[in-house]
């Protein structure tokens, strides 16, 4: 996704960093300040922007999926995890500024900001969407939680939760819906009409809620929280985690071998 700062007034924007290719997914390199910053401006002009996280997982799911991949082109990607750190390392000789993982940085991005924003929630059970928005409001509460709704409605449901949408046009909509449906569900019925960021968040209202556990901080430190996960969810994650991240590893270094061999 190619994105510029626009210049307002006589203020000049700093350049926005070259996106780096992983695996044909162009992906953000950025610090977390610099991301903050970034997305903190777009919310002030009211541009509609899509944001997605890339790890290994997305990463096999976008390399088998060529129309998941396009739809990711329209995103800004954010990196996520120990497996892209190591992919940029491997294709472009250096890894990424941070780790901007959603489930952390959404938070920090959300606690960051001071001016009251209005922030919608759809996802997951409503059990759990429920106990993600309480505790968005107490961790941080100059924001207004706007919308709240659940992940499984059907076909039939969607006008009306795109009508409340649009009546209540949230600065941040948080979807957590999985992979690659809450990218798509995104792509297909968001617009600058309903929202200014939309995030693709996964787990994250999970999280929130309390019903999944999050590794301790020192394995996430050292980029071992998906053993963590693995060890919690076995029987649900064991593919993504076993076969996936091998799998993504080879395809980082057949890309790097295709390269080598392309420059001779």
């Amino acid at each position: 996704m190619s994105i510029v700062f626009e210049e307002r007034g006589r203020t000049t924007r700093p350049p926005l960093p070259t996106e780096r290719s992983i695996l044909g997914v162009d992906v953000m390199p950025m610090t977390q300040e610099q991301a903050i910053a970034f997305l903190a401006e777009r919310i002030r002009a009211g541009r509609f922007t899509k944001i997605a996280f890339l790890n290994a997982h997305v990463a096999n799911l976008a390399t088998a999926d060529e129309a998941f991949r396009e739809t990711l082109g329209d995103f800004v990607v954010f990196p996520d995890g120990i497996g892209v750190d190591i992919a940029s390392s491997v294709l472009h000789g250096r890894p990424f500024p941070a780790n901007l993982n959603g489930t952390d940085f959404v938070p920090a991005f959300i606690a960051a900001q001071s001016v009251a924003l209005r922030i919608g929630l759809i996802g997951t059970s409503r059990v759990n969407v429920e106990l993600a928005a309480a505790h968005l409001r107490a961790f941080a509460p100059q924001h207004e939680i706007v919308m709240v709704q659940d992940g499984f409605f059907t076909d039939a449901d969607r006008p009306g939760i795109l009508a409340r949408l649009e009546a209540v046009r949230p600065d941040i909509l948080l979807v957590a819906m999985g992979v690659p449906r809450q990218e798509r569900w995104i792509a297909e019925h968001l617009s600058e009409r309903y929202c200014t960021l939309a995030f693709g968040v996964g787990a994250l209202l999970d999280f929130m809620s309390g019903t999944i556990p999050r590794a301790p901080l020192q394995l996430r430190r050292l980029g071992l929280e998906w053993l963590f996960r693995l060890l919690v969810e076995p029987l649900r994650l064991w593919r993504r985690y076993i076969i996936g991240n091998p799998l993504f590893l080879m395809r980082v270094l057949g890309r790097r071998l295709a390269s080598r061999g392309g420059s001779r």
